[in-house]
């Protein structure tokens, strides 16, 4: 399926994590919405659209027409790290703003994305839900949960992928890439003593755990594609919990606390550190050219939003190959 010279809309769009991937494959993007005005900011400055705001006040048929929708929207609502309101959350119903718009544009193939636990919140019924919609308005709904960590990128991010296609365009089930499991390690994405980071030097860290490893004696298939946990601050709650470089980092969050909040806390040449804001960019899979919000707690929020690029890249790949139409 030729994807090159597509035209999407980027909804929900934070800073372009979707974005990212389509352009790559040479689709257009041709109107995004963002509410949050620091990500819509970061968004301007690396693709030189300025979002529009809040997609509840935004009339459909002021969108122009697309052949591709994409959507990270919102997942506090769904997240087990929140209250799991879901649709009774009005976080959760923006679900149905895609469906508005979905509604009036019928677009070729839907693109969406959300937490892990929308695949069973609600004993399902909100899956049960977002898939029944999406069908009576014609489409072929696929889902899957797949994770960053096998696609390249050292972060355990576990997240649900919708791809759904118009069914006059493709009405056949759509096979989700299989895991490379590629062995990669956090270590490979560090910067170099990078200055603006958090850095922990307290009487309460406890490491409990030593990993010592060499790739140039035992070769990369001996890294473990997960989080190694090695030590502790304080009580080792979320957020104190330490991690080794040559494993893989924990998910990026916008939220929590804790010291190591955000990011988690790691071991990095004898000093206890959160990630820089760039090491986030790239275990993200956004590239070096990316304009990072010089907002510092803003930029850790919108890498912790933000969907995993190089999973989105696959995906497309797999469209781009292996459907005929």
């Amino acid at each position: 399926m030729k994807i090159k010279g597509l035209k999407f809309i980027d909804l929900f769009a934070g800073i372009g994590g979707f974005h990212q991937a389509l352009s790559s494959f040479g689709a257009e993007c041709i109107f995004a919405s963002e509410w949050d005005k620091y990500a819509a900011e970061t968004y301007y400055e690396n693709y030189h659209i300025k979002p529009k705001g809040d997609i509840t006040l935004i009339d459909a048929k002021e969108i122009p027409n697309h052949d591709i929708l994409c959507a990270g929207f919102p997942c506090q609502a769904f997240s087990i790290s929140g209250k799991q309101n879901g649709f009774e959350d009005s976080r959760g119903t923006l679900f149905f703003e895609i469906e508005r718009v979905v509604k009036y544009h019928k677009p070729k193939i839907l693109l969406l994305e959300n937490v892990r636990n929308f695949e069973k919140h609600d004993g399902g019924k909100t899956l049960s839900t977002v898939e029944k919609s999406l069908k009576n308005l014609g489409y072929n709904v696929n889902y899957e949960v797949l994770n960053a960590s096998h696609y390249g990128l050292p972060q355990n991010r576990e997240r649900i992928y919708f791809v759904c296609f118009r069914k006059d365009i493709y009405d056949s089930k759509f096979i989700f890439p299989k895991p490379s499991d590629k062995q990669v390690a956090l270590i490979d994405f560090l910067e170099f003593d990078p200055i603006n980071v958090k850095k922990i030097d307290r009487s309460d860290i406890e490491i409990y755990k030593e990993v010592n490893f060499d790739k140039n004696l035992f070769g990369t298939k001996d890294l473990p594609n997960k989080p190694i946990q090695i030590g502790k601050v304080g009580k080792g709650r979320q957020g104190e919990r330490i991690y080794d470089p040559n494993g893989h980092a924990i998910t990026l969050s916008a939220y929590g606390g804790g010291v190591g909040s955000k990011t988690g806390l790691y071991k990095v040449e004898n000093v206890i550190r959160k990630l820089s804001p760039r090491e986030c960019a790239r275990i993200q899979g956004f590239p070096e050219s990316f304009i990072i919000n010089n907002r510092q707690s803003q930029a850790y929020k919108q890498f912790g939003n933000s969907v995993a690029i190089n999973v989105l890249k696959t995906i497309l790949k797999e469209i781009v190959e292996n459907i005929d139409v």
